[in-house]
């Protein structure tokens, strides 16, 4: 089975560049072309796994990387498309944020420190539904720092891909801002269910 990259429909974006969306689709695109290629390349390997050991382990391991650089770019866009929505205090999870962290703005504040890190990765808001707990983490690359059996409720890129078209990388608050005022909390929420 192979994978087809989405797409995805965003109208104009505050702040946000048209250039900036190109750029980043297709690097999306690459991870969804290069995941193909090692799922080939990976049965091929496997007619003779004893001999192809250390390249097998090698192509499996970066199988991991594309994968994830694929769907978490998934979530990342559609976050976007249909239009910026409010998320409101009453909705399931307008209420289930200021029920942990003690308000949305606390909350939003926690998350946003995540994505100003140092580093490459992603910040992303992650919902255990066993312990029934959200979770602000940063996700190294695309695979070192997933949380096991969490839902992606919502995923910030903080790759300088992401942003370096309209801001430095002095500037990626001002990013993280942009990142907000487009989002559509609807297809945010709806991870939650």
């Amino acid at each position: 089975m192979s994978y087809a990259p989405r797409t995805f429909s965003f109208g104009t974006l505050d702040d946000i560049s048209p250039k900036q969306l190109e750029i980043h689709l297709k690097l999306y695109d690459g991870y969804v072309k290069f995941l193909n290629t090692l799922t080939e390349v990976q049965k091929d390997l496997m007619k003779d796994s004893e001999k192809n050991a250390y390249a097998l382990s090698e192509v499996t391991r970066r199988i991991g990387f594309e994968f994830n650089g694929m769907r978490m770019h998934e979530h990342y866009f559609s976050q976007w498309t249909g239009g910026s929505t409010e998320l409101t205090m009453d909705s399931s999870l307008g209420q289930a944020l200021t029920t942990q962290y003690g308000s949305m703005e606390l909350w939003q504040n926690e998350f946003k420190a995540v994505g100003m890190m140092r580093g490459i990765g992603w910040a992303i808001l992650s919902y255990d539904p066993v312990g029934k707990k959200f979770f602000n983490h940063f996700v190294m690359d695309h695979e070192l720092g997933q949380l096991n059996s969490t839902i992606t409720i919502l995923a910030l890129d903080m790759w300088e891909h992401a942003y370096m078209i309209d801001y430095t990388p002095a500037e990626k608050k001002q990013y993280v801002e942009a990142f907000f005022k487009n989002l559509n909390w609807q297809t945010v929420e709806k991870r939650l269910s």
